[in-house]
């Protein structure tokens, strides 16, 4: 049981030592690189996204806000008028 453990950390180590290296070598290095541009590429396309949809919506806003302006002064005018024939003559 002793030796198991023992053959267990001996290649841990050993294969702990070669993953360093291979994550330390120029091929991989090329790969993290290439990876962390696609990366920017992809950040810069969403930002992108996400500035359209943001001026869609502020669009959306200052058209909802000009139709309820519209329409409370359409029923301000309508409550006027309503008054006006209610009110008895003098």
């Amino acid at each position: 049981m002793l030796t198991g453990k023992l053959a267990m950390f001996v290649f841990g180590t050993l294969f702990g030592s070669a993953g360093f290296k291979l994550l330390a070598s120029k091929d991989a290095r090329k790969v993290y690189t290439h990876a962390t541009a696609a990366a920017l590429r992809c950040k810069k396309e969403v930002m992108r996204n996400v500035d359209e949809v943001q001026a869609a919506c502020s669009d959306i806003l200052a058209d909802a806000k000009k139709i309820n302006a519209e329409r409370e002064a359409a029923e301000e005018l309508a409550f006027i008028e309503d008054s006006a024939k209610e009110a008895p003559e003098a």
